[in-house]
């Protein structure tokens, strides 16, 4: 236009020529230019990152216009990893690229929200209630103790409803429900769910440390979420440590197995291609061809759920061709001092169902079982044995056993990895095999003997292939040794055979030894072999056998450098601990865990709160009282959802085929009961706990004149105090308040959806089977209620920034920040780096930041309260606790209080109780202060302690000290955000290289060893949050993690238990192939083998029931994570819909979509008994036939229609799934076997699931009212008439 308008004035407008006539000025007006500069323009650029569970922890730079978050890019400047490596950056993905959308959005929460029909009872009950000169907390009691005024707002949730509120409003109401229910019921009742704390610390903290100071339930997530892979603490004593990102480039051989790293771990995925110009192999193992399988140079594609078996073939090729074809120097010298195989098992004589005789291995051999205990005073019951070279039994160092013990006693500094006979520090060689030096002049005198093993591979399992070989028991072939031992009092003995565990592994794998068992080729379709494994997986056998080859070869050459990054998709089978301890015993032979560039590199969330110590006692207000109320969430949501009614898998499909009739009848059941036992035992924490309120415990031992511990052991033990899960649906054990935030628990996590709809909320579901009835379910422990309870919450209270479906079914919304409209802290497993959310705009509308919440409602409580609350002991219940003396419990059987097996003794057969002190009406001044705790106990984690009064002081300089009259002044304020921040800084070994030294000082103290020298350069460096700021900051080297910090070395998991001696956290002090306790052998779990996914029954009571005239065919369920989302948020972003198809899809296979006459974006029905999903379908070649993908987590807010299976709105993913336990997920009190919050529990399992597809015959909107008569009329103009 402009070059137009010269044109017409050309005799009037000047020119002039420039550049040889190359060149004209036009006298142009170029003002037009100024809004695109506008548009890029900024005030200021801001650092801040999205709290969000993906792992990536990117850096951003926020830019900020007038006080509007314009848009945002990646920043560029990480420190660097090492000159000779690519760096961490840039990091972050389209989603995050998104993110500002959201500030703005129609999404947004702006205002303090109330569902209307509470809101005016309320209003009406507080003014009746001030009228008769009472207050808010009577108020709420009118409320909640009148069924029909409590059904009245129950029976909506999830409806709307909503109007808008003010902060002083809501916060009144939430103090007084907590007050009451504290008063009423007991703290217990009061419940919070928040997920993944590194994502967003002191936001975590925020709701944590409330619920912590007035006794409330903080739920796991890890182990709820399904990421935590139990294989992990089985093997390791760990919860999950894996190496960074950048350690993939330090592999030569990598194998993507489960893990799709190009969609998933996007800001990462540049290390995986670039590891493949150094000339690295790369593997993908995927069911469907996903964006991984296109940068891998091998691409194996097992069917889903038979990953075991796959697993169990590579170690089979690895075991026979570098164990005994050819013995690998560097795999034998790894397998004797860093696992347990050559420590010796006994084998016991064993009663087969069909009545034969035979062996079978049991525990392990301890010091305890020798006359004299091997001359041991300190726990011989948990110090393993093993041969040496001679064939002497020794007691090598490491084991449980010298971890714990009083200070200065004869085994402190034995609890390590050195090569030393713990009696008289000689060096040793351990034996493997007890058939070593045969051909010596003194070999070691041994029998051959037959064992049997279990054998699940040929359990049939509809849509499964199984191999039966020769039944359910493998009998095999395994040289043992006969010892004389101990029986019960010293000097009576008898003669026990014993075997190493690398001997009865190889019989496991099918190794043949000329013993008279395992395969001779790998084409011999025998246990483990990779023909057997092709059978099963569909993987063809010259595929396993060049990758396990190369995998093990790779090994043997670079000494550990093969890698295998996993996922969490094996970890969602209910058999998943199989599907994990095959990988994983596979990097353990092969000698790859604890060197860089190998090992295990398992990615599901952003799990890894690098600064864990310094921000526990800020989450859980251990600066205040200890200990806290913890809860595992699976076990939690199974009985208080009331899926443990409707259980249909039997413990006889589970258990292992080796038990006799006896045994089998031991371990019968229903799976509630395992959960009430392990509880009862103190091997899973409870919440509730108690039926009587935990206040009232204590006033009525007052009034009886006992010890409040000594009276519930009593009352337990005579049935006067009972606990709450031997009747969870008793009103008096119902959970009362449930807080939510940071989390999408309703729209998201959480596993029987619909049960969650029915029975802990009250409303509308799409349940469509019945629960079992009495009869059926068969629980022993757990009574049986004829009708189930139907909304146990009186209260439920959501804290988002946008309205996600866990808000819509809230009783109450709290608007709160942004991830760029607060300070916080975020940390990841990807890479070593700690940095900042930093606030580059204030909240907008009226939200405020999780910190300023909780602490407004920590204040409206403190107030609240007076007059019904005052200073109040409670007795809180733990379970025997992981990485403390107490996990040396029950040393070899089970035995319960109970049933009298043994006595109840708090902390060793039953949960440890503690008196707690609680000062209600000071809940706001002990939330903003440091309390005394850590000044006269000091701090630590992971089983060790050191003092902290320095710390202390440092944080009163730096945040100033509280001058206010009352019972914090003169103590650390901890008013603001960054104030939280700053404690955690000062507090954590990651970040004060001080308390760094300190920790690895402790820990030297019980290994012997100085490691000071991984933290000694770093001493003097404090992280302080204005670095961040300005910077990330990579995180200081500390005993709390198994790897280090260096500029010569990655972090990898391990590295510190195998370069500097210190043993893993488990019964043995090594990395566990085999695992002795007795409900893991009861249920065929000793030694790994491949399990098949499990048969739930959910198809078959609605398959081909309820037709609607389109043919319907069975598929198994699968979540994966997505591309358009990270989980729930961004799914429902307008940029992330507009790139996918714009609501909830699935996917299945070309195949299966013809079957069942599909074309691609037809509305297709998903359902089975447990509900049902409407989406439209994408058909795709990527999928295999046999299975329907959904990615995880697609809400039911955005473009869905009504289920007619149902006829309410089509379900999440989580509608047609149901929380199955596993009984060997509850074992505590036994070394690794002990609970640790988020380390150790159920999980919740969904991917053994099956479905019934069928296209939907009309789509249903549900926009008109129920039982209008022009419904039909209106759904017939849209969509789907």
């Amino acid at each position: 236009m402009s070059h137009f308008l010269d044109r017409l004035t050309h005799f009037a407008a000047p020119k002039e020529t420039f550049s040889g006539d190359l060149g004209v000025t036009t006298g142009e007006d170029r003002t037009w230019e100024d809004a695109y500069r506008n548009r890029w323009a900024h005030d200021k650029i801001v650092r801040s990152t999205h709290g969000v569970n993906c792992t990536g922890s990117c850096s951003w730079k926020i830019y900020v216009k007038g006080g509007i978050v314009t848009w945002e890019t990646q920043q560029t400047d990480y420190p660097r990893t090492r000159w000779d490596m690519p760096n961490h950056e840039p990091r972050g993905c389209a989603r995050g690229a998104s993110y500002s959308w959201y500030l703005y959005s129609a999404n947004r929460v702006k205002y303090p929200m109330v569902r209307g029909r509470l809101l005016e009872r309320w209003r009406v009950a507080l003014q009746t209630a001030t009228s008769a000169g009472k207050g808010a907390v009577e108020a709420w009691a009118t409320i909640v103790e009148d069924d029909a005024a409590r059904r009245d707002y129950q029976q909506v949730r999830g409806m709307g409803g909503f109007v808008r509120s003010s902060w002083d409003e809501v916060n009144q109401i939430i103090a007084a429900s907590n007050v009451y229910t504290i008063k009423k019921h007991g703290p217990d009742r009061v419940i919070g769910f928040s997920p993944i704390p590194a994502m967003s610390m002191v936001s975590y903290a925020a709701g944590s440390r409330y619920l912590s100071l007035i006794g409330g339930v903080c739920m796991s997530f890890y182990d709820w979420y399904c990421d935590l892979p139990p294989a992990s603490p089985q093997v390791w004593g760990e919860q999950t440590d894996v190496p960074e990102s950048a350690d993939w480039y330090n592999s030569t051989y990598l194998i993507a197995w489960g893990s799709n790293v190009p969609q998933t771990r996007t800001p990462d995925a540049h290390f995986f291609t670039e590891v493949r110009y150094k000339g690295a192999k790369t593997v993908a193992v995927t069911p469907d061809y996903s964006e991984v399988a296109k940068l891998a140079d091998i691409w194996l594609h097992p069917k889903q759920g038979t990953d075991a078996a796959l697993a169990m073939a590579f170690g089979h090729v690895a075991l026979n061709e570098f164990y005994f074809k050819t013995r690998s120097p560097y795999f034998d010298d790894y397998a004797r001092r860093y696992t347990d195989l050559p420590l010796l098992v006994m084998l016991k004589e064993h009663v087969l169902p069909d009545g034969r005789k035979t062996l079978v291995p049991d525990r392990y051999l301890r010091a305890s079982d020798f006359n004299g205990k091997l001359g041991q005073q300190n726990n011989p019951e948990w110090k393993t044995v093993a041969f040496d070279t001679n064939g002497r039994a020794v007691l090598p160092n490491g084991s449980i056993g010298f971890r714990w013990g009083p200070d200065g006693g004869s085994d402190q500094g034995k609890w390590n990895l050195e090569n030393k006979e713990a009696r008289h520090g000689a060096e040793v060689k351990l034996k493997l095999s007890v058939m070593e030096g045969a051909n010596s002049a003194n070999p070691q005198a041994h029998d051959i003997v037959g064992v049997a093993l279990p054998y699940f591979g040929g359990v049939s399992t509809p849509h499964f292939k199984s191999n039966t070989q020769n039944g359910d028991i493998n009998h095999v072939k395994v040289p043992a040794v006969r010892l004389r031992l101990r029986l019960g009092k010293d000097g009576e003995y008898r003669e026990g055979l014993v075997a190493t565990v690398f001997d009865l592994q190889v019989a496991q794998y099918g190794i043949d030894r000329g013993l008279g068992s395992g395969a001779k080729s790998y084409d011999d379709d025998a246990a483990y072999t990779p023909a057997w494994a092709e059978s099963i997986t569909g993987t063809p056998r010259d595929h396993i056998v060049t990758v396990a080859r190369q995998f093990a070869e790779n090994a043997h050459k670079t000494q550990g450098k093969s890698m295998i990054i996993i996922d969490a998709a094996m970890n969602h089978w209910y058999h998943a601990d199989m599907n994990y301890r095959g990988v994983i015993n596979l990097l353990m032979m092969c000698g790859c865990i604890g060197q860089s560039g190998g090992g295990w590199a398992h990615y599901v969330g952003q799990e890894k709160l690098r600064p864990q110590t310094g921000w526990v006692p800020l989450a859980f207000a251990t600066d205040w009282m200890r200990p806290p109320r913890q809860m595992n969430s699976t076990s939690f949501f199974y009985a208080h959802t009331d899926q443990w009614r409707y259980e249909k898998l039997g413990m006889e499909e589970i258990v292992s085929p080796t038990l006799s009739a006896a045994d089998k009848a031991m371990y019968a059941g229903s799976m509630i009961d395992y959960n009430v036992r392990a509880e009862r035992m103190g091997w899973l924490p409870s919440a509730p706990q108690l039926k009587t309120n935990p206040l009232q415990v204590v006033k009525d031992a007052t009034a009886a004149g006992m010890d409040a511990k000594d009276y519930v052991v009593r009352g337990l033990k005579d049935g006067t105090v009972q606990m709450s899960c031997e009747d969870p649906d008793a009103p008096q054990n119902w959970p009362r308040v449930l807080f939510v935030w940071r989390s999408n628990l309703l729209g998201s996590s959480g596993k029987g959806h619909e049960y969650f709809c029915r029975h802990l909320l009250g409303t509308e579901n799409g349940i469509q089977g019945k629960d079992l009835g009495k009869d059926d379910a068969k629980p022993s422990e757990v009574k049986w209620h004829e009708h189930a309870p139907v909304g146990k919450l009186d209260l439920v209270v959501t804290l988002d920034f946008r309205m996600s479906t866990t808000c819509l079914y809230s009783d109450i919304v709290l608007p709160t920040a942004s991830w760029y409209e607060k300070n916080d802290l975020n940390t990841s497993d990807m890479h070593p780096f700690i940095h900042p959310l930093s606030a580059a705009v204030d909240p907008v509308w009226q939200s405020r930041s999780d910190w300023e919440i909780y602490k407004g409602l920590a204040k409206t409580f403190s107030e609240v309260c007076v007059g019904h609350l005052g200073i109040e002991r409670e007795v809180v219940l733990t379970p025997i606790m992981h990485d403390t003396a107490g996990e040396l419990a029950q040393p070899f059987d089970v035995k319960e209080w109970k049933k009298g097996q043994c006595e109840l003794i708090p902390g060793k057969t039953a949960p440890q109780i503690t008196v707690v002190e609680r000062d209600y009406p000071n809940v706001f001044k002990r939330f903003t202060a440091l309390g005394p705790l850590l000044d006269k106990l000091g701090n630590g984690g992971k089983g060790i302690g050191w003092k902290t009064g320095t710390e202390v002081e440092q944080l009163g300089q730096l945040n100033g000290l509280t001058l206010v009259e009352g019972v914090t002044k003169g103590m650390p304020k901890i008013v603001t955000d960054i104030d939280a921040c700053e404690v955690i800084l000062q507090l954590a070994p990651e970040t004060n290289g001080h308390v760094a030294v300190k920790a690895w000082q402790a820990l030297g103290k019980q290994t012997g060893r100085d490691h000071t020298h991984l933290a000694l350069h770093r001493e003097d460096e404090k992280i302080r949050f204005r670095d961040i700021q300005a910077q990330p900051r990579k995180i200081i080297s500390s005993p709390t993690w198994s790897g280090i910090e260096s500029e010569t070395v990655s972090y990898n998991a391990g590295y510190t238990n195998v370069h500097e001696y210190i043993p893993w956290r488990t019964l043995t002090g090594r990395q566990q192939f085999y695992l002795d306790h007795p409900w893991v052998i009861a249920f065929g779990e000793g030694f790994s083998s491949y399990r098949p996914p499990v048969d739930l029954k959910t198809t078959a009571g609605i398959h081909n029931i309820k037709p609607n005239g389109n043919k319907e065919i069975l598929l198994n369920f699968i979540t994966p994570h997505q591309k358009w989302g990270i989980h729930s948020t961004y799914s429902d972003n307008l940029m992330m819909l507009t790139l996918n198809r714009g609501g909830p899809v699935v996917w299945l296979s070309e195949d299966d979509a013809k079957v069942a006459g599909v074309e691609d974006n037809d509305w297709v029905e998903v359902f089975n008994i447990n509900g049902a999903i409407a989406a439209r379908a994408v058909v795709s070649q990527r999928v295999n036939p046999g299975m329907l993908m959904m990615y995880h987590a697609q809400e039911k807010i955005i473009n869905t229609p009504g289920s007619q299976i149902t006829g309410v709105r089509g379900g999440i993913h989580n509608s047609v799934t149901r929380i199955v336990l596993k009984p060997t997920h509850m074992i505590g009190g036994y070394a690794q076997f002990s609970y640790g919050f988020n380390y150790y529990g159920t999980i919740g399992t969904n991917r053994d699931e099956f479905v019934v597809v069928r296209k939907m015959e009309k789509v249903d909107w549900l926009d008109t009212p129920r039982g209008d008569e022009r419904a039909e009329e209106v759904q017939a103009v849209g969509e789907g008439s």
